[in-house]
């Protein structure tokens, strides 16, 4: 995402005070004033906290002793996180099935995996028994069950989700205007709406458009990004394989887990099949045509 501006044209009144690595990427918090030490240790502290929790790469995360329990077993979540199982929930029985956390075995196969081989096995991807979340896990409240090993990501929401998190922390310190850019994952708060540049996802630092966020979230993806060989990348239709029709997705939601988690649903399904979510959208479809919906508020260049 590109350099932000007020809506109308004016400079946003934010600076940036603050910058952190965290799953593996780059965050910025613009405030108005510098954060104190005590405010930055909490950012700092939820998300590593996210990360001990969700990451299929750590060693003792519940995501990974599930992912290796062989019999299968009960594994508690913290009580902070029903609300991301039951948007995965939502997400799953509105696409049939295509966006799915358990996804993760497919994405180590696919090469995607804690050594990052980026060397597909495809033979195993061939013969695996494909898991499902509405029939493979039991869910009650946070706790989950299940009878065999499988492997959880939450990369369609679980960035968005952690977005909210950083920005429910500033909203306790008592900071109302801010804007939390988690390398194109955003949330805003403040009274201004802000101009936002939605980036050109084969040619990094043009844009396609411009996008006014107020008091909501954008989150936006895109095959282009960690993509590792033909066909190969981090976007995967949960029924099939990775996603070819659709190249790059923006969503506003009032919330950055559901922008997250339905900037990938529209890679996997229509926009109508994801109506009971409020949301508008603009996708760029593999063969250039771009889609938007009626209710976008910005301004497209092609």
């Amino acid at each position: 995402m590109n350099a932000r501006v007020r809506a109308d044209g004016q400079p946003v009144n934010l600076e940036v005070t603050f910058r952190v690595q965290a799953i593996g990427t780059d965050w910025e918090a613009d405030t108005e004033q510098p954060l104190p030490e005590k405010v930055r240790g909490r950012i700092c502290s939820v998300t590593e906290d996210f990360d001990h929790v969700w990451s299929r790469f750590r060693a003792y995360s519940p995501v990974t002793r599930i992912a290796r329990a062989e019999g299968g077993g009960r594994f508690e979540f913290p009580a902070r996180d029903l609300a991301p199982f039951e948007l995965y929930d939502r997400l799953v029985v509105a696409t049939d099935g295509a966006v799915d956390p358990l996804i993760g075995r497919d994405l180590e196969l696919l090469g995607y995996d804690a050594r990052y081989s980026l060397v597909p096995d495809t033979a195993a991807l061939v013969h695996r028994r494909r898991d499902r979340w509405l029939s493979d896990i039991h869910r009650d409240g946070t706790t989950i069950a299940s009878d065999r090993p499988t492997v959880i990501d939450v990369g369609a929401a679980g960035k968005g989700y952690l977005v909210d998190l950083v920005s429910q922390t500033l909203n306790e310190e008592g900071i109302d205007r801010f804007f939390v850019d988690a390398s194109g994952d955003m949330r805003h708060r403040g009274a201004a709406a802000v101009r936002v540049g939605l980036e050109h996802p084969r040619a990094p630092g043009r844009v396609i458009g411009t996008v006014n966020l107020r008091d909501g979230s954008l989150c936006a993806s895109a095959t282009t990004r960690r993509a590792w060989g033909a066909g190969l990348h981090h976007v995967l239709d949960g029924r099939t394989r990775p996603v070819a029709d659709v190249v790059a997705t923006w969503v506003l939601a009032a919330d950055a887990a559901t922008a997250d988690g339905l900037a990938t649903a529209l890679f996997v399904s229509e926009p109508a099949s994801l109506r009971s979510f409020e949301f508008s959208w603009v996708r760029i479809l593999a063969d250039g045509r771009v889609q938007w919906s009626d209710n976008f508020d910005g301004d497209l260049l092609i």
